[in-house]
């Protein structure tokens, strides 16, 4: 499971609503960009980040902010408010931004969510905001009579792998989730669900980790020091070892070692002896080629195309586990050996001893 940080802009600056209550919005952090920074420094992976006085409006009215934000840090972000038609879409999607949420949309317009799925896949999601178990759109200021499953279920039959679903009476409460109402739309569907609107504490983490849910968006709390934003992300990624991953949620944690450059440095280490066997690089179809199979695959930088460790020599590599760095830029993948790493034989290709550190010792 994952955890998002939550920005949302309003007049330019960072804001808390109260129930979605335009009227209670209350300032709560300074420049976005640094309030992003601020929350890549304590770990998070992802940012959340609302448009609301684009949702009012029904076209973006903080864009700059917005990609000002995207090209300033290392996290992916998805954007919602007053995306509604394809040309926003694209325009968010060409400058940095990894996910736009469609979210009056998906009630007014479902040929252009379909639209958009169709040309854009996981990179859409659909926010569904409820108030009594309906939908509500315009930035939560118009009511339908849409039931927010039956919003839930048409959006999944579009091709919609992502919902954020909001309960408008629990936002910015932190009174915690609304359990049943999650509960119910992740049974009613197969997508990724997002919950958002009173997340406050590690045990409202553990909460919607029980429930199976994809991850969970917290923001009044964090800027209240409520939740301490290290731990979850720490917590999360602790519950993320205990079950295994949709196809959608592995590249999700695939794509954050590439936000930097395209290949990352993989080191090998025997698993039984600690000692370095090898460096090479991935690119994520190789990182992915290696947790399906459980053998090392890395990409050539001089033939230009991914190559299996002992595919001709036989001198495999059985995978054993594979972790990831603090600033999530190397891999250190830890390996049962079968026979030597380097093409000349050596065990190890690290075999040459470039002189003596500081001298030779006084006699």
């Amino acid at each position: 499971m994952i955890i998002l940080p939550a920005i949302d802009l309003h007049e330019g600056k960072c804001v808390r609503l109260f129930r979605g209550d335009y009227a209670t919005a209350q300032v709560v952090a300074g420049d976005p960009a640094e309030t992003a920074w601020r929350f890549q420094d304590q770990g998070a992976h992802w940012l959340h980040m609302v448009d609301l006085d684009g949702a009012k409006a029904g076209q973006p009215v903080n864009r700059e902010l917005i990609i000002k934000t995207a090209q300033s840090v290392h996290m992916r972000l998805e954007v919602g408010g007053g995306i509604r038609s394809m040309a926003v879409v694209e325009d968010y999607l060409a400058h940095g931004v990894s996910r736009v949420i469609l979210g009056s949309a998906a009630l007014e317009d479902p040929g252009f969510v379909k639209e958009a799925v169709k040309a854009y896949g996981r990179q859409i999601a659909v926010g569904i905001d409820a108030i009594g178990g309906r939908a509500a759109a315009q930035g939560w200021t118009r009511r339908s009579e849409t039931d927010y499953l039956d919003l839930a279920r048409q959006v999944e039959d579009m091709g919609v792998q992502y919902i954020i679903c909001t309960d408008i009476q629990k936002d910015g409460t932190q009174e915690g989730p609304n359990l049943e109402m999650l509960d119910r739309l992740n049974q009613a569907v197969g997508c990724n669900i997002i919950a958002s609107g009173g997340v406050s504490s590690l045990q409202d983490m553990t909460a919607l980790y029980d429930l199976g849910l994809y991850g969970a968006i917290a923001g009044k709390a964090l800027y209240a020091g409520a939740l301490d934003l290290q731990a979850a992300v720490l917590a999360c990624q602790r519950f993320s070892g205990k079950r295994p991953k949709t196809q959608a949620a592995l590249m999700d944690e695939l794509e954050r070692f590439f936000r930097k450059a395209e290949l990352v440095p993989a080191i090998v280490q025997d698993q039984e002896t600690s000692q370095v066997l090898m460096l090479a690089y991935m690119n994520q179809e190789a990182l992915l080629k290696t947790l399906e199979t459980g053998r090392t695959w890395f990409y050539s930088r001089s033939r230009k195309c991914l190559w299996n460790k002992g595919e001709t020599s036989g001198n495999t590599q059985e995978v054993t586990a594979l972790y990831g760095d603090c600033d999530d830029d190397t891999l250190l993948v830890k390996v049962r050996p079968k026979g030597p790493a380097c093409h000349t034989g050596s065990t190890s290709c690290f075999y040459k001893e470039i002189g003596s550190i500081g001298g030779e010792e006084e006699r």
